[in-house]
């Protein structure tokens, strides 16, 4: 995941049979059903170690290649056709499938063999593969290469010239500042979901079914945000909705320390409802808080940028979610949380909280409007103005007509 840049400058730079992201997409999708074929047809795969870590490396290569063409896909036809947020619905097919996903994947894993569930899903990837080759990239508008682009140019002259292209981009205010606000703001939050997760299966006994279910409504509510976000949220400034998001996610960070407290217990909530309800809140917050900055680094790229940029940034925020996963870890030895020992992690959790308000001293690199809904709040007045000058005009050439039908009868 974190390699994905690298995707992205050659989706960007080289083009494959007159196209540069469905041949990419096919591309990942193969090397996942190699993965998963392997996993499920053939019993030495899974069994020896350097063979699984052989497929399961092959599927994540194949997973992020795919991520990376699809990203530039939509922020490409967005600026191509002129329909800026199409990452909200990019976020809302990814919701569903979330929830589809958990869903089936836990009936599979309690009522049939895991071979049996690797196989459905090289399956599944099948029909990818088989849309990737029917669909052509041209009759969905994108811009087809330029001979002279294609002939005389090395692999590593092309990966040059697009690096420097990403490089030159990302160094604008407009990118750069915006992106190292939600690199930040992520990086410095340490996570305690390793922790809280076996404080919830050891200490409260809660099923890990429960809290694979809390997976699924945690993605109902991003699916459910998402829709508020491209109907409703959109046209609130973004620093003020990013700031109020930043608050709602570190008070979430808090709805841990219900359950460790037992609070919830002394409200006649039980663990178990409480844990499926409310334990995936500040994950899907987080996921959220994403969804703002998307649709303004793709209405923000340059043409022919759209691979690298993606990537970038989704290697970013990759990097940065490693980081929050090891200040994590090191928080929770620092403070002397062990398999035994859970006593210091309301502390962890409090400590959480308070890093996460700290992003919100820095708010001023965070843009006051985001510049897709700008132009549709512009291009709503212009039509509106034009209507009204419309309208006027009409009334000033019935009032000139009919000073002249006046003048005339006065005459006679």
């Amino acid at each position: 995941m974190v390699a994905k840049p690298l995707f992205g400058i050659l989706s960007d730079a080289f083009y494959i049979g007159g196209a540069h992201r469905i041949p990419y997409i096919f591309l990942g999708a193969f090397l996942q059903i190699l993965s998963w074929g392997a996993l499920s047809l053939i019993p030495v795969a899974g069994e020896a170690l350097a063979t699984l870590m052989l497929c399961v490396l092959l599927s994540n290569l194949g997973a992020s290649i795919t991520e990376v063409a699809q990203d530039a896909l939509v922020a490409e036809y967005g600026q191509k056709h002129r329909k800026g947020g199409l990452q909200s619905y990019a976020f809302m097919a990814v919701a569903a499938g979330g929830i589809l996903g958990n869903l089936f994947g836990g009936y599979f894993l309690q009522n049939t063999q895991t071979n049996t569930m690797f196989l459905v899903f090289a399956i599944l990837l099948l029909f990818q593969v088989a849309v990737s080759l029917t669909t052509k990239e041209d009759s969905l508008g994108l811009p087809q290469p330029v001979d002279e682009n294609l002939v005389g140019k090395s692999i590593f002259e092309g990966v040059r010239e697009q690096f420097s292209n990403l490089v030159t981009t990302i160094s604008e205010d407009g990118i750069c500042r915006p992106l190292a606000w939600v690199v930040a703001s992520i990086a410095m939050v340490p996570i305690l979901s390793g922790p809280i997760f076996c404080y919830q299966t050891q200490c409260l006994c809660l099923d890990p079914s429960t809290i694979g279910m809390s997976r699924v409504v945690s993605q109902l509510m991003l699916l459910s945000a998402t829709v508020l976000y491209n109907q409703f949220w959109k046209r609130i400034p973004m620093r003020k909705l990013i700031g109020t998001v930043q608050i709602l996610y570190a008070s979430s960070l808090l709805l841990d320390l219900v359950l460790v407290r037992q609070i919830n217990l002394s409200l006649g909530i039980p663990n178990q409802v409480f844990a499926l309800c409310f334990s995936g809140v500040a994950e899907t917050i987080a996921q959220f808080k994403l969804l703002p900055f998307s649709v303004l680094f793709a209405s923000l790229c340059p043409s022919g940028c759209e691979g690298s940029l993606t990537s970038f940034l989704a290697s970013a925020f990759c990097l940065s979610s490693i980081f929050s996963g090891v200040f994590g870890a090191g928080l929770a030895s620092l403070i002397g949380i062990t398999g035994g020992d859970y006593s210091s992690l309301p502390v962890g959790i409090l400590i959480q909280f308070l890093a996460a308000l700290v992003p919100l001293g820095w708010m001023h690199l965070v843009p006051m409007v985001d510049p897709t809904a700008e132009k549709e709040r512009k291009k709503g007045t212009s039509k509106r103005s034009r209507r009204n000058r419309r309208v006027g005009r009409v009334a000033l050439d019935s009032i000139y007509v009919y000073r002249r039908e006046r003048e005339y009868e006065e005459q006679r």
